[in-house]
């Protein structure tokens, strides 16, 4: 059976096989969504084939228990995990990054809300089975390396042990739930809603157990767009006083998480280009090389910083030379030696 036949065939069980199909842009996922519109109503087609690898099961399993524990994940209204298809809630297209970029103040009140949103997640219970990301990190963020730097490979080693040394003191008390890809174009404003569940949350499929502030970092360390001064301090304090964390503590926590989350994304944007043709991944690695030398400025990131003074700035020469591949790595595990 086609793809197209199973869809139909999902979509006539479901009761909504006259609906009108919208499909929406991409990410960096293999996903693909499409809004379904059939008279008043409208839900979301997820279409996230087995044959890429994709398993609709985590969203599900995490869609309820963040929906049982009073938080605003889309509703399960059809499913068949066989085939890769789920129909879920609708949020609407109010996707916190656009609505941002509107003003100021429109920035700062939402930013503010995500931040008490992601505050309240920290006491949420973890799900069952949810996979530990803590010894998945030092090694994620030598993707840097694979991809973005390969002429730098000889410094794996060295940075794979530094950030180890640093984990524990981001991990402090517990680990919490982690989203993994808190950011704007992932939470959607729902005023209709009250205190967190103003905030929708999307795409945390890959949501693991971690360190506290590593959705914080992702949140206001965006390298997708630049999030204004005012707007960071009210998610950051939002997420203080609705989480309760020592702001030294948060502090430290937020610059190894986001000096981690930083050197793995140099490396996952260089790969959706070179491997997977998204060739306008690399513009956003300037503004992540930038939060880069920020975290690294934290005394605690000393001995990192060491390791990673030959790591190459991102000059037009490097963004030109990852974008001259884009899609010619399929089938790839890392990058050819090109700097």
């Amino acid at each position: 059976m086609t793809r197209d036949a199973q869809i139909t065939a999902f979509l006539d069980a479901a009761g909504r096989g006259d609906a009108t199909q919208v499909k929406l842009p991409g990410d960096a996922s293999l996903r693909r969504y499409s809004r379904l519109c059939q008279g008043t109503t409208t839900a979301m087609l997820m279409d996230a084939p087995p044959a890429t690898g994709e398993d609709t099961g985590p969203f599900i399993a995490i869609a309820r228990h963040l929906v049982a524990h009073g938080f605003s994940a889309p509703r399960i209204l059809a499913e068949d995990r066989a085939t890769g298809l789920l129909l879920i809630e609708d949020f609407g297209d109010g996707l916190v990054a656009r609505l941002a970029d509107r003003n100021s103040t429109t920035e700062i009140a939402l930013y503010r809300a995500a931040g008490t949103t992601l505050g309240a997640l920290q006491s949420l219970p973890l799900p069952q089975n949810l996979p530990d990301y803590v010894p998945q990190m030092a090694n994620l963020a030598a993707l840097s390396l694979d991809w973005y730097a390969p002429e730098c490979a000889d410094l794996r080693g060295d940075l794979v042990a530094a950030i180890e040394d640093l984990l524990p003191l981001a991990l402090r008390k517990t680990a919490v739930f982690v989203h993994r890809d808190f950011h704007g174009e992932n939470l959607i404003w729902l005023p209709e809603r009250t205190e967190t569940k103003q905030i929708g949350l999307l795409d945390f499929q890959d949501a693991m157990s971690g360190p506290a502030e590593y959705d914080i970092g992702s949140l206001i360390h965006d390298p997708r767009r630049t999030v204004s001064d005012g707007a960071k301090a009210a998610a950051w304090q939002a997420y203080l006083d609705r989480a309760g964390h020592c702001e030294t503590d948060a502090r430290l926590g937020l610059a190894i998480c986001s000096a981690q989350r930083s050197l793995r994304i140099l490396g996952v944007f260089a790969r959706l280009c070179m491997r997977d043709g998204k060739a306008h991944y690399p513009d956003f690695i300037p503004r992540t090389w930038q939060a880069l030398q920020r975290d690294l400025s934290h005394p605690a990131l000393a001995r990192l910083a060491g390791v990673l003074t030959t790591l190459p700035a991102p000059t037009d020469d490097r963004l030109a030379a990852i974008k001259s591949q884009a899609g010619q790595l399929r089938g790839h595990s890392q990058a050819r030696v090109w700097a």
